[in-house]
């Protein structure tokens, strides 16, 4: 990383957000709804569920999800970009994968029961984000998502797993954790938690300056490792160690190496943690499936055409992990095998530098979820389907051999057809990849084929390979003195033990010639005699230099037994010989036979060995042949005595009885042997029976299993959805029941859906009336018939308002309207009973008290007016439109300056209404003399009151007039009017 963060890295870290996948099954809905409860809505964070849903029914998680979180929870489209702070659920019947951040819904490809949607995602999740990559394991039945997982951590990503005994069902959370690919084990309330850690970790990889983490913090751990386990990695990429490291030091909330490098002297399971994190044990049957099939159609033929049947076709897988690539091979030459109707033997070697790894493979027990990756018929041929999975069949797995080794350190295995190397060199300097293909050269017979993964390449060493597949890289070794030259310069030292230095002193050692090894490929070409390696029964492993002297095919069906395949002279020998060998451990040397070769006898050495070492397979035997050159001159014939050639003759009698009866037996014996074959045959024959038979009960049980989960997961949605109906109905009956009023539903054949409590007092209705056409039931209404209102409404769709009264007087607001359903469908009308008694009593005492008070005014001898606060005429009294000879429609309504042809617009009665009364309140005896158009002129006396009304109500003015001619008009207001 350069000094200074680029525009490059800094845009990078502003727009690159965690993308979390959640995988969840059984009983999982309980965990999410914890888990979202508990995230914070600006987390920075994508997530996307994936659960095992009915692809029958549609579901309700999307809208149930939501009321647990203020995130927008949406459900997944085809082509919808990811975005942060956002939550997107796998719709039904879909999987689901991302590209590029964006996800691609596809229908199923496998039947209902077999489908893996957990790990499909999670797999896509981790090939399109890398480190970005979250994986999530809750409740769940099963072990889907354990494969996905573990393609997440192998790109340097974070795996979370629920803890089983907080789980509802504890399978995929078990499954996981088994198989060693959760790197937290938490309840669900605490994985935000490690979710924001994990974040921030991430964004200080991005965006922290390089002076700040310089390499000697790593060559400081990596040291700590070194001394502790014993495996040097500090050759390996910087970036990729680094990443991993800093990840181990976040989940300890350790910041500082020397704190970590304390922590792991203080801790050897942390130690053993770290050295499994910086492992990169990822891989699955048949990865990268063109390149599979290029070694199919075009590599494997050709190494394998014309190959007698005791050849033995090596490979070896270098950094094989957990073992599916070699077993993907070896599927791929047995079926070659099959369709050419070839026997070589084939010898695999597979090697790994993780113990754990190693095991797993030798065992050759894997997931379910290996369906994804091969077909059915694949799985029929090769794999026994068991309980936890799939189980390698002895066939194939009797073609490998799994051993521990550091491919760095260790010598090679030699005289390979093919070689595997598959992402191993792209977690490796440069340094440590030149030093590897030449390596790699040396192991492979003159035309063997390197195989390695499209990231990788042989760099400069194009004088050693030529290219067969660029796109796939398949390399053929070309073997010439030049070559020979380049490889012995370049070699590695494996017999160097290069622990206790630097890797840089190593390195700048001059290369050695290994003229050991060189020495004794030629004494065992030219010197060593023709040997067999057998097993304990005599059957041939590997053959070295020319048998054909001593051996030849049986008649009859082809064996690989030597014993059978004897020449006369051997077979007896051989088999006592090999007899010893296997069962006691005695060693046959330099035994002189008479062999029959070419119609003549050939004296020949046999020697019979039991092979013994650490890296010897047990009961392996060494068979030699070793001609003798000049046998001794046979002695001087002299005339045996007659007592001597009668003894000649019984003792041959009776070898010749004992072989009659060895050969007898013999006889007897095969004979047996062919009975237990065929028995044996028709025991296996019943036993792949019984085993189709178990297949299917096991696949049929893997699709009740399936469709249990989901009919779970459905059950546990559609409860959810019981819950919120019921709270919906608790919040709709405490509405109905506190706001009073009776409600009636109807249907479309006005048949009583439901009723509320106070609508049975203007009905005479009963709970069991629910379904009976309301005409049945009798009404409390005095004559109204609201059923031809209703049907009305139902036709015409336009609500109907009515007052109506009930026998006993009481008041209802009658309101009928349709009923719309939520997709604005009508399906009924509704009727409410709003209870107005007080309000008809209260208007019926206002139009008393009003018609009270008009009779009373009515009865006043003077002329009296009511004004409102705009001083318009509110009312006047019958003395009033006497007196001044107006009528009612003059008066009412009008402004009391505009009345009789404006004879009021009086400056003193402006004063009077406008500036005094709202001064006073009241004024009595204020005089106004005015010449009035209809009664002539008059000296009136007028009394004004105001009368205000509450806050709300309009204040109103009584105004009174009284003649006074015989009154005195004061000066003062003589000169006013």
């Amino acid at each position: 990383m350069p000094p200074e963060k680029t525009p490059q890295i800094a845009e990078q870290a502003a727009a690159a957000f965690p993308i979390v996948g959640i995988g969840a099954s059984a009983g999982g809905l309980e965990a999410l709804e914890e888990f979202f409860r508990s995230v914070s809505a600006d987390s920075g964070m994508a997530f996307v569920l994936v659960q095992h849903l009915d692809p029958s029914h549609p579901s309700l998680l999307t809208e149930i999800l939501q009321r647990t979180t203020t995130m927008p929870v949406l459900e997944a489209e085809d082509q919808m970009t990811v975005a942060a702070n956002t939550v997107y659920v796998i719709p039904p019947n879909r999987d689901m994968a991302i590209f590029h951040g964006k996800l691609q819904l596809s229908l199923p490809d496998e039947p209902r029961g077999h489908r893996l949607p957990i790990d499909a995602f999670l797999r896509s999740l981790a090939e399109d984000q890398q480190e970005q990559a979250v994986g999530i394991i809750l409740s769940g039945t099963g072990s889907d998502g354990t494969q996905g997982l573990r393609t997440i951590l192998g790109v340097g990503g974070m795996t979370l797993v629920q803890k089983p005994e907080t789980a509802k069902y504890d399978g995929m959370p078990a499954s996981a954790i088994q198989a060693g690919y959760a790197s937290h084990v938490l309840a669900v309330g605490k994985m935000p938690e490690a979710l924001l850690n994990n974040t921030r970790s991430l964004s200080a990889d991005i965006t922290t300056p390089s002076p700040l983490r310089p390499t000697g913090w790593i060559n400081k751990i990596l040291l700590q490792l070194r001394t502790s386990i014993g495996h040097d990695f500090s050759l390996y990429k910087k970036s990729t160690i680094g990443r991993r490291i800093e990840r181990r030091m976040a989940q300890h909330t350790i910041e500082d190496a020397d704190v970590y490098v304390r922590y792991l002297k203080n801790n050897p399971e942390e130690v053993q943690a770290l050295f499994k994190e910086l492992l990169i044990n990822v891989t699955n049957f048949f990865r990268d499936p063109e390149a599979f099939t290029v070694l199919e159609q075009d590599i494997l033929p050709k190494l394998c055409l014309d190959k007698p049947d005791n050849y033995v076709f090596r490979v070896w897988v270098a950094g094989c992990a957990t073992g599916e690539e070699t077993y993907s091979i070896a599927i791929l030459l047995r079926e070659l095998m099959d369709k050419s109707q070839q026997d070589f033997k084939v010898q695999i070697y597979s090697t790994d530098l993780a113990e754990a790894a190693i095991a797993l493979a030798r065992a050759g027990i894997y997931p379910p979820t290996i369906a994804q990756d091969v077909s059915p018929e694949r799985l029929r041929r090769f794999f026994i389907k068991e309980d936890k999975g799939y189980r390698v069949k002895k066939e194939l797995r009797d073609m490998v051999v799994f051993a521990l080794q550091n491919v760095l350190k260790d010598p090679p295995f030699t005289k390979l057809d093919l070689l595997s190397c598959r992402n191993l060199m792209i977690y490796l300097e440069a340094e440590l990849q030149n030093r590897l293909i030449p390596a790699f050269h040396y192991a492979l017979k003159p035309g063997g084929v390197l195989f390695l993964s499209p990231s990788e390449s042989i760099g400069n060493y194009t004088d050693l390979f030529s290219a067969l597949n660029r796109k796939w890289k398949f390399y053929r070794a070309i073997h010439s003195p030049t070559t020979a030259r380049t490889v012995m310069t370049q070699v590695v030292s494996w017999a160097a033990k290069t622990d206790d230095k630097p890797a840089e002193e190593v390195m700048q050692k001059p290369k050695e010639t290994n003229f050991a090894e060189l020495a004794r490929r030629v004494l065992v070409q030219y010197y060593a005699p023709a040997s067999i390696i057998t097993d304990g029964n005599g059957d041939l492993l590997y053959v070295h230099g020319d048998t054909g002297k001593y051996l030849r095919p049986a008649p009859g069906q082809a064996s690989l037994n030597i014993i059978e395949m004897a020449r006369e002279g051997l077979e007896l020998e051989l088999r006592t010989a090999l007899r010893g060998a296997a069962s006691d451990g005695v060693a046959t040397l330099n035994k002189a036979l008479q062999v029959k070769t070419n119609g003549g006898f050939s004296a020949v050495n046999l020697s019979v060995r039991p092979l013994s070492g650490a890296e010897a397979t047990p009961n392996l035997l060494l068979v030699s042949f070793q001609d003798i050159a000049s046998p001794a001159k046979p002695a001087r014939k002299r005339r045996a005595k007659p007592a001597e050639l009668g003894r000649i003759e019984e003792l041959e009698r009776d070898l010749a009885y004992l072989k009659e009866n060895y050969q007898a037996s013999l006889e007897e014996q095969q004979a047996s042997n062919e009975e237990l074959k065929s028995t044996n045959e028709e025991m296996q024959s019943t036993n792949e029976e019984l085993q189709s038979t178990n297949e299917e009960l096991e696949t049929s049980k893997e699709e009740l299993q399936s469709v249990n989960e989901e009919l779970i997961t459905v059950n546990s949605e559609l409860q959810t959805k019981i819950e919120q109906l019921a709270g919906m109905q608790n919040d709709m009956k405490n509405l109905f029941d506190n706001t009073h009023i009776g409600t009636v539903f109807l249907d479309a054949k006005m048949l009583i859906r439901r009723f509320t409590r106070e609508a049975t007092q203007l009905y005479r209705l009963v709970a069991s009336d629910v379904g009976r056409p309301l005409a049945d039931i009798k009404s409390n209404f005095d004559g109204e018939d609201l059923l031809a209102n209703a049907q009305q409404v139902l036709d015409c769709l336009t609500p109907f308002e009515q007052e109506v009264h009930t026998h006993n007087g009481a008041w209802f607001l009658v309101r009928i309207q349709p009923y719309r359903t939520l997709d604005n469908i009508i399906e009924g009308v509704v009727l409410t009973f709003t209870d107005i008694s007080k309000r008809v009593a209260a208007e019926t005492a206002v139009q008393l008290a009003r018609e009270l008070a008009e009779n009373v005014v009515d009865t006043l001898d003077k002329p009296l007016l009511v004004l409102d606060s705009h001083l318009q005429v509110v009312t006047a009294n019958r003395a009033f439109y006497r007196y001044f000879h107006v009528t009612l429609a003059d008066t009412v309504g009008r402004k009391i300056y505009d009345l009789g042809n404006r004879q009021w617009n009086i400056p003193a009665l402006r004063e009077l209404l406008e500036i005094i009364l709202p001064r006073d309140q009241a004024v009595e005896g204020y005089l106004v003399e005015h010449d009035f158009p209809a009664i002539g002129r008059h000296k009136i006396r007028l009394d004004a009151r105001r009368i205000v009304g509450k806050t709300s109500e309009p204040s109103l003015i009584l105004l009174t007039a009284e003649e006074i001619d015989t009154v005195p008009v004061p000066e003062s207001l003589e000169n006013k009017a």
